[in-house]
C-alpha cells in the first residue's frame, strides 16, 4: 500500500521538527559550555585580582614601615629599643596581616562562586540536551502512533457530497 502525500508530509514535518529540536539543544549546550568557560575565566581573573590586592597591601605595609622608621629616627627616637615604637610597628603588622587574610578569603570566595556558576551552566546545558533527546524520542513515538492510526482508519465509509 502506497503512503498518501498527507502522511508523507506528516512524516517529513515531524522529522524536521525532531532534527531542529536536537540541533537547537546542541547549540544551547555549546553556548552553555562557552558561558561556563567564560565564568571559569572570571574565576581565574578574580584569583589574580585578589593576589594583586594582597601584594599591593604588603607593598604599602613595607613602604609605611620604611617611612615610619625614618620618621621615628628623625624625631630622635631609639627605634630598635623604644617599646612604644615596637608596639606601633607590631600593630601595623597585625593590621596588614588581617587585611591580606581578609582579601585572600574574599578572593577565594568569589572564585568559588564563579566555579559554582560554571558548573551550574554546564549542568543546565546537559539537562537541556537530555530533555531535547527525550522530546525527540517522544515525538518519534507519537509519529509512529499517528501513522498507525492513519493506516488503520477506514476511509471507505466516508461519503463525499
Amino acid at each position: 500500500m502506497a503512503i498518501d502525500p498527507f502522511t508523507m508530509a506528516l512524516f517529513a514535518l515531524k522529522g524536521y521538527s525532531i532534527i531542529q529540536g536536537l540541533k537547537g539543544a546542541s547549540a544551547d549546550q555549546r553556548a552553555s559550555e562557552l558561558n561556563a568557560f567564560n565564568t571559569e575565566t572570571d574565576a581565574e581573573r578574580s584569583k589574580i585580582e585578589a593576589r594583586q590586592r594582597h601584594n599591593d597591601r604588603l607593598d604599602l605595609y613595607r613602604s609605611n614601615v620604611s617611612s615610619n622608621f625614618a620618621a621615628f629616627s628623625a624625631m630622635g627616637r631609639d627605634v630598635p629599643n623604644d617599646q612604644s615604637v615596637k608596639a606601633f610597628f607590631k600593630k601595623q603588622k597585625e593590621v596588614a596581616t588581617t587585611d591580606t587574610a581578609r582579601s585572600d578569603f574574599m578572593g577565594a570566595a568569589e572564585a568559588m562562586k564563579y566555579r559554582q556558576q560554571a558548573s551550574t551552566l554546564r549542568q543546565e546545558g546537559r539537562a537541556n540536551m537530555a530533555a531535547a533527546r527525550l522530546r525527540a524520542f517522544s515525538s518519534a513515538i507519537n509519529l509512529t502512533s499517528d501513522y498507525s492510526n492513519i493506516k488503520t482508519t477506514d476511509y471507505s465509509n466516508i461519503k463525499t457530497p
